[in-house]
Formats: C-alpha cells, structure tokens, sequence
C-alpha cells in the first residue's frame, strides 16, 4: 500500500524474469550454437550509421600515406588562413577512416556548411570540406574586418561568399604543395559553399560518391582563442588511393628528374689551370726562405684578379632577389590581399539617429508616434558597412530613391 515491493514480491519478479530465457539462454547457446550466438548477435545490433562499411577497402598502410598528404596540405591551408584572418591557426591531427553519409549526420554538428571542390588539371577528382555553422561565422567576420563575435544570425550569401573565397585561397595552397609532391601542375575549381542541415537532404544531390563508403580525414582545427573545432574532408575512395600512388610516384620520380640537372655544372676544368698560370708569375725570391703558410700573403690585387678570372667566367652568376618588406605586415594583411574578398558583398545601412526609451513607452508607441532622436535637423547621417561607423554624409534624392553623398571618411 506504501508503494514498496516486499521481498517476497521481489523474489517473484527475480524468478519471472529468469523463466522468460534471460539466463537460460546464455547457459545453452554454447552446446547448441557452438559458439555461433555471439555473431548472431553482433549481426542483429545494427552498426553505427545504419549500414555496414566494409573496412577491407582501404588498409591501414593507405590510411597513413593518405593521412599524411592531407597533412601537408592542411599545413599550407592553415599558412593561407592565417593570412586572411590575422590569428593563429593551427591545423594538425588528421584522422583517416572510412566514413558513409549515416556516420556524418550522426558525428557532426548540424547544420553545417559544406565547401565541395574539383580538381582540373594534374588530378581528376572531388572532394568535400565541412566546417561548423559557428566556425564559419567566426572566419568570415575575421575576414571583414571584425573580431571573431560577430556570431549572431544565420548565415547568407555573404558568408557564404566569404568562406568561398577563403577555401579557394586555402586550397590554392594546398595545390601548389600537391603539385610539389607529384612533380607536376595541380589546379582547382572554384568552391561551391552551402548550407545544408544533411538530415532533409539527398547525398546524391552533393555529389553522387557521397552516397556509398567514402574517405574521411578529421582535422583539428584552432584559430587564435576563437575556434577550437573539427575540420572534416571527404574524398571518394577510388580517388584517395589513387592520389597516395601519385604522390609516391612522383616522389620516386622526382629523385631522377631532380638528379638529371646536376650534370650541368660538372665542366668546371678552369680550376686545375688555374695553379699552372698562376705559379710562372711567382718570383723565385719571395718562395726562398718563406714557410709555406706564407704564400697567401702573394695575393697581391694584381695576381689576384688573373687568379679568380677564369672560374668567374664559368660561373652562373644572378642578381638576388627579396621580397619587399617595406610595408611590414599591415601591407600583407590589408595591401596585397584585399584583392581576395573584392567580390565580398557587404551591407551597407545610413543611420538617421538613435535613441533610448524605456519600455513602457515603446508599449505605447502607436501610428502616429513622433520619436525624437539624437541628431540636429540637417546633421550629417552616420554610414555603416556590416555595422562599422566608416563615414558621415547628407542625405539626397535620386530620381525617387533616397541616397546618401558621403561628406567625410572616418578613419
């Protein structure tokens, strides 16, 4: 009556539970089975995902020479990045694994933005990037100009935008590194950036090698104090391998290509006359009683410039060349790649005024209401790019449109 199970009521749960074949089974399933139970078992739990990855399709040996281009890669990627932001970005721990679209939705936070690009020249092939919706928010704001908590919203066209273009500059670099490693010109497509929640959405329409057992490489990926996240990429698996063979071919052939100029600078036969000539020129008197630590002192400028003459005509000799760096890093970071987001569409808003009112009297505000605000009558208006104070102007009309003629530049 109090809710309390006696013993004896416990006892009887105990005994029926045992009689349903919870404990008989395990007893019995070795003499009957012979062993074969826990693989009906096993068999019946369903894997993580919903469908079973062959493991079999890419060894551990693959695994880590394709781990390992990735990282190289990643490593001129991060270089880009951190170009483009101005923060510290660290991208390192790749993790290989054979993945399908069910272990993405279930392993990644949603939704997501995935970055999908082609290779055009030195390599056939796709492959995929997926960064968080919040990661990509924090790059994108970095880009603009701002500091990294400029989170709010969704993301539009304009982040969308932005991190196509940093992927494009990161995987420039990583081209570039791929090229070195195969000995020859790798080049890109420019990335398509969408948002996607994956749960509504058909793998097929991505790209069709999503829809069977893929490659994934899980980065680390650290940016400044900002972002501390996975980075995930994904390659066909045919592709995968066939980018390992590649990149350890032209390894083993870069060897030979690299040894065949050397031959170029063997004919150097002007040092051995180059003693001959010189010594009918000694005086006998100068050699007579002197140690032979003293004959350097014989380098008088006239011997000398007969003596260096003939192995500077053999010598390939070429001016040096630095990069400029007048401008520090303020150039490098506002200067030489302000180029890469001119295409960035930024929102631009005048503000006529502001003002601050207390609750109770925006609960009265009405059609009608007059809102005083905090700017003189003929004040110039306040210009904001994506909520940046950057100019003052007056306002005009244009035809039947209101516009704005900037009057001075905030610096």
């Amino acid at each position: 009556m109090d809710g309390m199970l006696s013993q004896d009521e416990i006892n009887a749960l105990l005994a029926g539970m045992d009689t349903s074949g919870g404990s008989d089974a395990p007893a019995d399933a070795p003499a009957d089975s012979g062993g074969d139970a826990p693989a009906e078992a096993a068999a019946a739990t369903p894997p993580v995902g919903g469908s079973t990855i062959d493991e079999s399709l890419l060894t551990d040996s693959e695994k880590d020479a394709i781990g390992e281009v990735a990282n190289i890669s990643m490593g001129s990627s991060a270089t880009t990045l951190y170009s483009l932001v101005n923060q510290k970005v660290n991208i390192t721990t790749p993790q290989v694994e054979l993945a399908n679209w069910e272990n993405v939705i279930n392993n990644y936070e949603r939704p997501c933005v995935f970055i999908q690009i082609k290779y055009t020249v030195g390599l056939d092939g796709t492959n995929i990037l997926i960064l968080k919706e919040h990661d990509v928010m924090v790059i994108t704001d970095l880009m603009m100009g701002g500091d990294g908590t400029n989170t709010d919203g969704e993301i539009g066209e304009l982040q969308l935008s932005a991190i196509s273009e940093a992927m494009n500059q990161m995987m420039g670099a990583a081209a570039t590194s791929l090229s070195t490693m195969i000995n020859q010109k790798v080049d890109i497509s420019p990335p398509q950036a969408t948002l996607l929640d994956m749960i509504n959405d058909d793998p097929s329409d991505i790209a069709e090698f999503l829809t069977g057992t893929f490659v994934r490489i899980s980065f680390k990926m650290q940016v400044g104090d900002l972002v501390d996240s996975t980075l995930m990429q994904l390659y066909p698996i045919d592709f995968a391998k066939t980018l390992k063979d590649t990149v350890i071919s032209g390894d083993s052939g870069g060897g030979s290509e690299a040894a065949a100029p050397a031959p170029e600078p063997a004919p150097q036969p002007a040092p051995a006359p180059a003693p001959e000539a010189a010594m009918p020129q000694m005086d006998p008197s100068m050699m007579q009683g002197q140690p032979m630590m003293g004959m350097p002192q014989m380098g008088m400028p006239q011997m000398g410039m007969p003596m260096m003459a003939p192995q500077m005509m053999n010598m390939n000799i070429q001016p040096a060349q630095f990069q400029n760096f007048a401008g520090g890093t303020t150039i490098m970071a506002g200067g030489e790649n302000i180029g890469i987001i001119k295409d960035v569409p930024l929102e631009v808003t005048v503000e006529l005024g502001r003002t601050a009112k207390p609750i109770a009297d925006i609960l009265d505000f009405a059609p009608g209401t007059i809102i005083e605000l905090d700017k003189v009558a003929g004040e110039p208006v306040d210009v904001l790019v994506n909520g940046k104070f950057v100019a003052k102007g007056e306002v005009v009309v244009i035809e039947e449109s209101f516009g704005v003629r900037v009057t001075e530049i905030v610096q």
